[in-house]
């Protein structure tokens, strides 16, 4: 995951009252970066959506090639446990990564910083939420497989709220958790550079998580070491194109952002 660019300059993304009702822009002004002097570059777009697409085919190819997923419902659950797997992970990295950055940094850029990281984190509070409503829904014990929805009728009011309300949540979470992939969870708001060194981070943080809980067992170990690696390596040489591009092109550098 890596990512700074997308959109178009100066684009606030306003919600109105009647956009709320429109999952993908309140996706759009929650999961992409709007920090509107920040570098738009295309060609940087461009290998961050193409990369992420490669990525999950090809993850889904071993799993249905291997064995490993029985069918297209396997493959799913097997990517949302990948992508829990990812929060958790993330959770505790982004604290830390934002901190040491923010630490590192000299006035007056480290209280910039300081007050940019709202929108990164509201992102990435944002994704948790979402994808623990319908959880919660079920675990508070108000919603069950023995519910009688037509008992009164509020529980008719209920149950049409609740499918609305889901109707509604699902593609704000697909859209959500595609966008964090590429924008890795609006950092760029934060600084240009951080995309791509948080992105490099996490991606090897899970690398060794799946190689230490034996993912994708069952699968020749030539195989294995290439999904392993293949991922966190393919990300790596995105993320230091992405850096040399922001410095060779627009002059951003991480030692300049940290006025170092």
């Amino acid at each position: 995951m890596s990512g700074s660019g997308g959109g178009t300059p100066g684009d606030r993304r306003r919600l109105t009252f009647g956009r709320l009702f429109n999952p993908i822009a309140v996706g759009r002004a929650v999961f992409t970066p709007s920090r509107p002097d920040r570098v738009h570059d295309p060609a940087v777009r461009r290998a961050q959506v193409l990369r992420t697409i490669v990525g999950l085919v090809a993850i889904t190819w071993m799993l249905l090639s291997y064995g490993l997923a029985s069918d297209a419902d396997a493959v799913v659950d097997d990517r949302f446990g990948q992508i829990r797997t990812t929060l958790i992970v993330l959770a505790v990295t982004f604290p830390v990564a934002v901190a040491v950055f923010i630490a590192a940094a000299r006035p007056p850029n480290r209280g910039l910083f300081l007050r940019r990281v709202g929108k990164p984190a509201g992102a990435l509070l944002a994704l948790f939420v979402t994808l623990a409503v319908p959880r919660l829904i079920t675990g508070l014990g108000y919603v069950t497989e023995e519910t009688d929805w037509t008992a009164s009728a509020g529980r008719v009011v209920l149950l049409f709220s609740l499918g609305a309300f889901l109707l509604w949540l699902a593609p704000f979470a697909l859209y959500g958790i595609a966008q964090s992939l590429v924008h890795v969870f609006r950092t760029a708001d934060l600084h240009e550079t951080v995309p791509p060194l948080l992105a490099t981070l996490l991606v090897w943080e899970v690398a060794l998580f799946d190689a230490f809980r034996g993912a994708y067992d069952g699968v020749p170990f030539g195989v294995w070491l290439a999904f392993v690696l293949g991922a966190p390596l393919s990300v790596t040489a995105v993320a230091m194109w992405e850096l040399r591009r922001l410095r060779t092109r627009h002059g951003i550098t991480l030692r300049s952002a940290l006025l170092r």
